[in-house]
């Protein structure tokens, strides 16, 4: 990736919007209430000055994903570069463990917490999942609280959206079995060009 921009795309759950630079994807931003807020919301984690503009291959890539993925297919977005300058080195753990997840599979922020060999860093889990810059690529959606409860969720809509994000991927949300059971298919990956 050759520059840096931003541009709006239509999905499923609403307007999203995608930051990039010569590094990767900087920022995903789900749908707010209005598209210019949506497009605020991103601009204020990036440069304020950051500018519109014309997805690089890679990005278009990701977004088609993105798209796909919101639309109910088993897509898997681990290809997709990030720009994870700035980043902890625990929010990237975090995150790379939160990458792992199949669509319509869930872990719990203590699933993740013990993955990371730490299992009483659930609350730092979900405060590195509530700071993500990359909802729906780094999948913080699918992290969901103890006993099966939805938890918490950042993004416009709050749990809502993580409730209907998780219905799209025909997640499982508590024990009970689900009527998808039977239909999951495997993941298709995204490739970077």
């Amino acid at each position: 990736m050759t520059a840096q921009g931003y541009t709006v795309f239509e999905t499923a759950i609403g307007a999203c919007a995608i930051a990039w630079n010569p590094r990767g994807v900087s920022a995903l931003q789900l749908p707010e209430s209005t598209q210019t807020r949506t497009v605020a919301r991103l601009r204020r984690r990036m440069a304020p000055d950051v500018q519109p503009g014309d997805p690089p291959p890679a990005v278009r890539a990701a977004i088609d994903g993105i798209v796909a993925l919101l639309e109910g297919e088993p897509i898997d977005l681990t290809a997709v570069a990030l720009d994870e300058t700035g980043l902890a080195a625990f929010e990237r753990s975090v995150y790379a463990v939160a990458r792992s997840i199949a669509p319509g599979s869930t872990l719990t922020y203590g699933e993740v917490a013990a993955r990371l060999g730490d299992p009483s860093a659930a609350r730092e889990v979900g405060q590195a999942l509530g700071n993500n810059p990359f909802a729906v690529i780094v999948p913080c959606h699918r992290v969901l609280a103890a006993a099966g409860g939805i938890g918490g969720f950042s993004a416009g809509g709050g749990a809502a959206t993580k409730r209907r994000m998780l219905a799209i991927e025909r997640a499982r949300v508590g024990d009970a079995p689900d009527l998808f059971d039977a239909e999951r298919p495997p993941p298709r990956p995204i490739r970077s060009t």
